[in-house]
């Protein structure tokens, strides 16, 4: 039995990390739009801001009635689970390799930081904004 002492926060963060980490089954790339100067033209261009970083995706899918209440519509909610130091900005294409397939999805908002991850909800890619 391990025992911690109020001063022991980092180690129960770390053990939770380990934890968290040991369910990665994917990597993934993270791509943003960025302005480049070519010949003395902008141009938005994609650039890999990241590169076979280790993450989960994890699937939930949601019944939710119609307005006419008369059948379920199925929504899905996708989640990436990844390092909490990486910066992924929203709007970000994230292409995440694993389970036998590669998925190109779009980072949907303000990812939630926690100590030992960070929760990321993605919906699939449909290009840039």
């Amino acid at each position: 039995m391990i025992f911690f002492g109020p001063n022991n926060q980092n180690n129960i963060d770390n053990l939770a990390r380990q934890a968290i980490e040991s369910q990665y089954d994917s990597k993934c790339d993270v791509i943003e739009k960025k302005q480049k100067e070519v010949k003395n033209i902008t141009k938005n261009v994609e650039e890999k801001v990241l590169t076979d970083k280790s993450c989960r995706v994890s699937f939930e899918d949601i019944y939710v009635n119609t307005e006419t209440n008369t059948e379920a519509k199925k929504v899905q909610k996708i989640k990436l689970f990844i390092a909490p130091e990486l910066e992924i900005k929203p709007g970000s294409k994230i292409v995440v390799t694993g389970r036998g397939r590669t998925t190109e999805y779009k980072n949907s908002g303000e990812p939630a930081v926690y100590n030992t991850h960070q929760e990321i909800m993605l919906e699939l890619w449909k290009g840039w904004a």
